[in-house]
């Protein structure tokens, strides 16, 4: 023990020693991090858009709910349906207007889509989803939002009733404009393809490797399509097919080295194989028109 003159001693750091940032750190209000707000702003999408979704994210839609909080004496009717009060959650995901832009949305992703709180939205953008194919989601979330409260204020003060399909397409438009302008790219999933091609966005193929978009017709109804190829190089060669229904899933496929031969052969041969299976397979019916080279 030595004698030694008192001093102030700071406890929550090792050198004993307050400093500024200790200090502002220790007075700052220390909130739980959040998942949603880096799913919301992006460099393509126009931040009005994006600030229209991160105010409702924090609540702070001037809806009827919460313009009577502030203390405006208004009737607190949904202007959509006209049969429930206006609240956020029920503005944006659980009026029948709103419902019919969701389940098309749902359809888009071939997804159910159920929301119990705002939040939830962002969930889908922490999917394992391509660049492009994330981007897609996310402008088309942000301006579902915006279309919902657009044709809320059309109809609240210009007494303009917009259809719901009117605001998909311009959903779709504004998703599209956002993504073709980007320079996000897309991987070879097939899944994410359909998705950007039913919004109408253009694949941005990433450099190496090449990725050619192939466009795909499905079968009517009760049909199913295959598609067989074949290639052939001076040491052996090959073919191949795959069979699909009306919604392309996946039925049957096969791939079989056929030694040697040339690449005209094997594709003709990659036909009479699908056949051969074909009649293999209990309740087919096969036509010339379902087997596509």
């Amino acid at each position: 023990m030595q004698d030694q003159a008192d001093s102030l001693v700071w406890s929550h750091n090792i050198s004993d020693i307050l400093n500024l940032k200790d200090a502002f750190e220790f007075k700052r209000h220390h909130f739980p991090k959040l998942s949603w707000p880096k799913s919301v702003w992006f460099k393509d999408i126009p931040p009005s858009k994006s600030l229209f979704v991160w105010r409702l994210m924090h609540d702070k839609h001037p809806t009827y709910e919460k313009l009577i909080i502030r203390g405006c004496s208004l009737s607190s009717m949904c202007s959509l349906c006209m049969a429930q009060s206006e609240t956020n959650f029920h503005l944006f995901f659980q009026c029948p207007y709103a419902i019919q832009i969701w389940k098309w949305f749902a359809s888009i992703l071939k997804l159910t889509l159920q929301f119990q709180t705002v939040e939830d939205i962002s969930s889908l953008c922490h999917r394992k989803w391509n660049q492009q194919c994330k981007l897609a989601i996310t402008a088309a979330l942000i301006n579902i939002i915006n279309a919902i409260w657009f044709l809320r204020n059309q109809l609240r003060f210009r007494d303009k009733n917009i259809r719901w399909r009117s605001a998909i397409s311009t959903i779709i438009s504004n998703v599209s404009l956002s993504c073709n302008l980007s320079n996000t790219v897309a991987s070879s999933s097939i899944s994410d393809f359909i998705i950007l091609k039913k919004l109408n966005i253009s694949i941005h193929p990433p450099k190496a490797p090449k990725i050619i978009e192939v466009i795909w017709t499905p079968p009517i109804l009760h049909w199913i399509k295959c598609n067989t190829d074949g290639s052939a190089n001076h040491l052996t060669s090959s073919r191949g097919g795959i069979f699909r229904d009306k919604d392309s899933k996946y039925l049957l496929g096969f791939a079989e080295n056929t030694r040697t031969g040339n690449a005209y052969h094997r594709e003709f041969s990659g036909a009479m194989r699908a056949i051969e299976l074909a009649l293999n397979i209990n309740g087919i019916t096969y036509g010339w028109n379902a087997i596509h080279l």
